[in-house]
C-alpha cells in the first residue's frame, strides 16, 4: 500500500509538474502573440496640425493655402474652433509649414471619437491644392519634446549630409508601402530655392561699387535694417527699412534694385552682378554635432506600436543603409522599444515583490508560492479576453493584469 501511496503521489505531482509548465508555455505564446502598445491614445478634445507646402512657397502662398486648410477644417461637424499661424520662429522653423490646433465639441456632443474625426478631416482637406495637414491627438502624458507632423519619430543620422539626402526618401518610400504605418513623412527639407549674386568685380570696381556697397543695398531692401527707435511712456518701437512688399514679388525685383557709386550716381544692379537660382536645403536639422533627419509615422488603423516597430526595422535591414547612417526611434517609440527589452526583468521583479510581500503576511515560505502559481492561469485568461476584443497589450494593462 505504501508503495502504491507513493507512486500515486509522484504521479499527481509529475501531472501538476505538467499541467504548470504547459500553462507557462500557454502563457508565453500569448504574451508574444498579442499585439503590444505602449500609451493608449486619449480623446482629449484637441488635435495638433502641422501643414506642409512645397518648399519654394512664398509667404502669401502659404498665407492663402493655411487659411483654405483652416476653412475646410471648420466645415467638420465636430470642429468647434480652431488657431493657426505661419511664420518662422522657435517651434516652426520653416516658412513652407504651419501649425494648427483644432479645438473638437464635447464628447458627449459628437458621436465620433478623436481618432475617427482625425481620418473625417484627412479626407476633407485632402481636396485642398499644395498644401497636406498631419494630425494627431493631443496627450496629457507625452514623452515626445517636440511635435513632429504625425505621432512617432525614427532619427536618421549621419557624418555626411548628401549620403542623408539620398537614403532617408528611399527609407520614408519603402515604408509607405508597409500596411502597418500610415502618414510617413520626413522632415528633410533639401528642395528649398537659393538666389545666388554672382558680381562682376572688374565691372564694379570700375564704377565705383564696392561689395559692401552691394551687400548693405540687399541688406537695405530685404532684411531687418532698424533706422530709427520711437520711445513712448510705457514702450519703445523700431523703424524698419524695407522695399515695398510689392516690389519684390519675384527675383526679378534683385536685379532692379540701385546700388550707390564713388561718383554719387546709382547704378542698377544688373549692370554688375547676376542672380542665378539653385536648389538647396531649406533647413539642415542635427542630432548632437552631426546632420540628421527624422521620420515620423502614424500606426495604420488596426496596427500596433509593436508591429509597426517591427516592420520599421525589418524595412531599414532590407534596404542595407551604409553603415555611415545609424538610426535610432525618439520618443515614445524609444520608451516603448526600451521597454520591450527590460520588461522580462520588470515582470521578474514584480513577481519577487509580491512573493516577498506575501510571505510576510503568512508567514511562510511555501504559501506565497501555492498563491503565486495561479498567476500564469489568470495571465492566460486575461490575454485572451485582449485578443478577444482586439486592444493591444499596452503597459498599462500589463500592470493591471499582473496586480490582478
Amino acid at each position: 500500500w505504501y508503495g502504491r501511496h507513493l507512486t500515486w503521489v509522484l504521479d499527481h505531482q509529475s501531472l501538476t509538474l505538467g499541467v504548470a509548465i504547459a500553462t507557462l508555455a500557454v502563457t508565453a505564446g500569448l504574451y508574444i502573440l498579442i499585439p503590444k502598445g505602449f500609451f493608449p491614445d486619449q480623446d482629449t478634445g484637441l488635435i495638433q496640425g502641422v501643414s506642409v507646402a512645397t518648399q519654394s512657397i512664398s509667404y502669401d502662398g502659404m498665407a492663402d493655402r493655411q487659411q483654405a486648410l483652416a476653412a475646410a477644417v471648420l466645415k467638420d461637424p465636430d470642429v468647434e474652433s480652431l488657431s493657426s499661424f505661419i511664420g518662422v520662429d522657435g517651434n516652426n522653423v520653416t516658412l513652407n509649414s504651419g501649425r494648427f490646433l483644432i479645438n473638437l465639441k464635447e464628447r458627449d456632443q459628437r458621436s465620433t471619437t478623436v481618432s475617427e474625426v482625425i481620418r473625417h478631416l484627412q479626407q476633407e482637406t485632402s481636396g485642398v491644392a499644395g498644401i497636406t495637414l498631419y494630425m494627431q491627438p493631443a496627450q496629457d502624458l507625452s514623452l515626445d519634446n517636440t511635435v513632429s507632423r504625425t505621432q512617432y519619430q525614427f532619427i536618421l543620422e549621419s557624418a555626411s549630409s548628401d549620403t542623408l539626402g539620398i537614403w532617408t526618401p528611399q527609407l520614408v518610400a519603402a515604408l509607405r508601402e508597409r500596411p502597418e504605418l500610415s502618414d510617413v513623412v520626413s522632415n528633410l527639407e533639401d528642395n528649398g530655392l537659393a538666389a545666388f549674386i554672382t558680381i562682376d568685380r572688374d565691372t564694379a570696381a570700375r564704377l565705383g561699387v564696392s561689395v559692401g556697397t552691394v551687400d548693405n543695398a540687399l541688406y537695405d531692401a530685404f532684411g531687418q535694417r532698424i533706422v530709427s527707435t520711437i520711445f513712448t511712456q510705457s514702450n519703445q518701437y523700431r523703424v524698419i527699412l524695407e522695399a515695398d512688399p510689392k516690389s519684390y514679388a519675384s527675383t526679378d525685383s534683385i536685379q532692379s534694385l540701385y546700388v550707390p557709386s564713388a561718383a554719387g550716381g546709382q547704378i542698377p544692379l544688373s549692370a554688375i552682378a547676376k542672380v542665378t537660382m539653385e536648389a538647396k536645403p531649406l533647413l539642415i536639422n542635427h542630432l548632437a554635432q552631426f546632420p540628421a533627419a527624422t521620420v515620423s509615422f502614424n500606426l495604420a488603423p488596426g496596427s500596433s506600436l509593436g508591429a509597426a516597430v517591427d516592420a520599421i526595422e525589418k524595412v531599414e535591414q532590407d534596404l542595407k543603409m551604409p553603415a555611415s547612417i545609424s538610426t535610432t526611434f525618439e520618443g515614445a517609440a524609444l520608451a516603448f522599444r526600451n521597454n520591450l527589452s527590460n520588461e522580462l526583468l520588470l515582470l521578474l521583479a514584480a513577481v519577487l515583490v509580491m512573493y516577498i510581500v506575501l510571505g510576510v503576511l503568512y508567514e511562510s515560505f511555501i504559501h506565497p508560492i501555492t498563491i503565486l502559481s495561479t498567476l500564469p492561469s489568470a495571465c492566460i485568461g486575461a490575454l485572451l479576453g485582449w485578443i478577444v476584443f482586439g486592444d493591444d497589450l499596452i503597459i498599462i494593462a500589463l500592470i493591471g493584469i499582473i496586480l490582478l
